[in-house]
């Protein structure tokens, strides 16, 4: 087993009544990088996150995570491995506060499962680890806000809060930036660069410029399967890849 590799897949598949979306597809991504999974639009980047999470079961091959075989484990047995995703519609509770949010996230963690239901004096305990993680996603100042209430860039920087609250080895994010204003984006490229200096990333992206800003490795996916691979500049300099995604560049 190679200690530098946290994630790999072998040769998979992913089947529709036949029809074949991600086809054979062969990944590694080394521990502590940020790799970025790009492509057009129909590539199979989101069922591909979809099977590596095994919130899909693969149609054939194989998944590693940290060097155990993943191939047939449950969604939630691999989060709890630590390798935890996030979605591409934000996904928090909208009429809880930042922090209360970010307090449910860390009640997933207890054994306990009805801790959720226990008295609000039981609960705050949890307020200090809660509070740690919200002034490490720079919403501090919106502790007591409800996410309603928050910007869309905000929420996508609580959610990320609330997937930091399960303590991720290996992060998932789903297009992190979709739907965001410049000002939004350059919040999210510098909080993302914040979180991975102790952990792995693995991002579905559209924003070239986000993915040039924070990627060590890029895959490219077409068609469902891996067209190119390495680091920005080799890949927007492919030919196929200009002709696929990138706009043809090349004479």
């Amino acid at each position: 087993m190679n200690n530098d590799i946290i994630l790999s897949a072998s040769n998979l598949s992913k089947s529709f009544n036949g029809l074949k979306v991600v086809h054979g597809v062969d990944l590694e991504i080394k521990r502590g990088s940020v790799h970025a999974l790009i492509g057009p639009n129909g590539a199979g980047k989101t069922t591909l996150f979809n099977l590596l999470t095994r919130f899909l079961p693969a149609t054939s091959g194989t998944i590693s995570f940290q060097g155990n075989d993943i191939s047939s484990a449950k969604s939630a047995d691999v989060a709890r491995l630590g390798m935890v995703r996030s979605f591409q519609i934000s996904a928090v509770f909208s009429h809880l506060s930042v922090l209360e949010n970010v307090r449910v996230a860390l009640q997933r963690k207890r054994t306990d499962a009805m801790y959720f239901w226990r008295s609000d004096k039981c609960l705050t305990a949890l307020n200090e680890s809660a509070m740690t993680l919200v002034s490490a996603v720079g919403l501090e100042s919106f502790s007591d806000s409800l996410a309603v209430e928050l910007s869309y860039g905000r929420k996508r920087a609580l959610e990320i809060a609330t997937t930091l609250a399960l303590d991720p080895t290996l992060m998932l994010l789903d297009e992190p930036t979709a739907g965001m204003g410049q000002e939004d984006i350059e919040r999210t490229v510098a909080l993302i660069r914040h979180v991975s200096s102790n952990r792995t990333i693995l991002m579905v992206e559209h924003n070239l410029g986000v993915v040039r800003a924070l990627s060590d490795e890029v895959t490219v996916l077409a068609r469902g399967k891996v067209l190119a691979r390495g680091d920005y500049d080799s890949v927007a300099d492919n030919p196929l890849v200009a002709k696929a995604y990138l706009g043809v560049r090349h004479a």
